[in-house]
């Protein structure tokens, strides 16, 4: 899949044509009449996603792609599986289309999880000028790793396999990677880690990787890992329940985004903090009516064990706030509201950093990742008080639920520059660049922030 974007031109390579609405006509104007002909006769009229070749005899056939009305590459995401299998190079394109945007996309359109079927067919190769293959291959493999991860059944990927697979990333880079593990959380003060996993026969852990210069800036990452989320005692219905293995996206999500970080060699030092639980149900699960001390000190009074994400992320965000990075960071499947709220194609955000907010919604649109910015609004914390704790997880009232959960996870934060995304990491229905199943959402954005801000080693 990554070879998807080749590096070199050769004689055997179809040319391609990707033609938008706009610049058919033109097109038709400068083409022989012979090949007018057979475009008129095809039908083929650079709809989006139209794919006509056209023979030269014994050279490789012409190839036209429609582009419609593509405002952007990241429009022209499914051409690897457009266009029947083989090798191509692109020799004409709108010139709005960025080159490497266009590689990059062609990449994630390429993607298929094969783990337990084979892809039905190969996708096209392409060959694009100016375009930097290696670059769009490193950015893919990182979301084709969340991806992989975010696909993969809670029975093929427990609490050990999210484990192995971040040390496996850190053995990619020279990552230093560490787990607190089972009852030692109780020992070593993640108590909020340990009461939503412990019900489970695969034990829970907080995973960490180290990496970079102690000298550099420090950068803190945290991500939600719930292999699998039942609902706890609250537990969930069938339908809600059926897509919970991607439950860790927000782990997942954050190992894209470490990997972008290591793969670019940035000048930071790279802090990620992942809880990993799976939230099962059994004798010593944890129950609503409890009250959880958590590791920053502040007790938790518990109204709904299916709001487990939060309680998790409290402790690894309490952990990562210690080190005092510059920029704390995290990614979390945490609420249904935030789908009602944008669906499921845009990722909201919250920080009450202007500087910060404001950077981010230009990576944004320069990465096409799109995020959206919801407040912190503090008219809504109070919903979160308890008569007999500090804090209660959930809000008294089911509006605004996305912010509600901001909030309560702001407590544990404290006057760290703090990004939190509230994604969904699915796509429920194939759009250009997006198969169905599991996605990066945020990570491409928040790493060209972070490029902006610290550039290359």
């Amino acid at each position: 899949m990554l070879n998807a974007v080749l590096d070199h031109a050769d004689d055997c390579q179809r040319p391609l044509h990707i033609i938008s609405e706009s610049m058919f006509a033109a097109w038709m104007d400068g083409a022989a009449d012979a090949v007018k002909c057979l475009v008129e006769a095809s039908g083929f009229n650079a709809k989006n996603g139209e794919v006509l070749l056209i023979p030269r005899g014994e050279k490789p056939p012409l190839t036209l792609l429609g582009a419609g009305k593509a405002k952007d590459a990241f429009a022209l995401g499914d051409g690897a599986m457009c266009l029947p299998e083989g090798d191509y190079a692109l020799t004409l394109a709108p010139g709005h289309i960025n080159r490497q945007d266009l590689a990059l996309a062609w990449l994630m359109g390429a993607y298929a999880f094969e783990r337990y079927t084979p892809r039905k067919r190969a996708p096209a190769c392409l060959y694009i000028r100016a375009a930097e293959a290696a670059a769009a291959r490193t950015t893919a493999k990182a979301i084709y790793l969340a991806r992989d991860l975010v696909n993969t059944p809670a029975a093929d990927l427990n609490t050990e396999g999210l484990e192995a697979a971040v040390r496996d990333l850190g053995e990619c880079f020279g990552a230093k990677v560490s787990a607190v593990v089972g009852d030692d959380l109780l020992k070593q003060n993640y108590p909020m880690v340990h009461a939503v996993g412990r019900a489970s026969t695969h034990a829970p852990r907080l995973v960490q990787l180290h990496w970079g210069n102690p000298d550099h800036p420090r950068i803190g990452l945290v991500g939600k890992g719930v292999v699998f989320d039942t609902g706890g005692l609250d537990i969930k219905a069938a339908q809600y329940m059926r897509l919970m293995k991607k439950d860790m996206g927000g782990a997942a999500n954050a190992m894209a985004l470490a990997h972008m970080i290591m793969a670019a060699g940035l000048p930071v030092r790279l802090h990620m903090v992942l809880p990993v639980v799976d939230n099962a149900i059994s004798g010593d699960a944890y129950r609503p009516s409890d009250i959880l001390q958590s590791r920053k000190g502040i007790s938790v009074e518990i109204d709904n064990t299916d709001a487990e994400g939060r309680l998790v992320l409290a402790d690894a965000l309490t952990r990562a706030t210690e080190d005092e990075p510059e920029l704390l960071i995290d990614f979390a499947t945490l609420t249904g509201a935030a789908r009602v709220a944008l669906g499921p194609e845009m990722a909201p955000y919250y920080t009450d950093d202007e500087g910060i907010a404001a950077d981010l919604e230009q990576a944004a649109k320069a990465s096409h990742d799109p995020v959206w910015r919801l407040p912190l609004w503090d008219g809504y914390d109070a919903l979160l008080d308890s008569p007999i704790a500090d804090v209660c997880h959930t809000a008294s009232s089911p509006m605004g639920g996305s912010i509600t959960a901001a909030l309560f996870l702001r407590r544990f934060v404290g006057d760290v520059p703090w990004l939190h995304f509230d994604i969904f990491a699915w796509v429920p229905k194939a759009r250009p660049a997006h198969p169905v199943g599991g996605d990066a959402q945020g990570p491409r954005a928040v790493f060209s922030l972070l490029q902006a801000r610290y550039g290359q080693s």
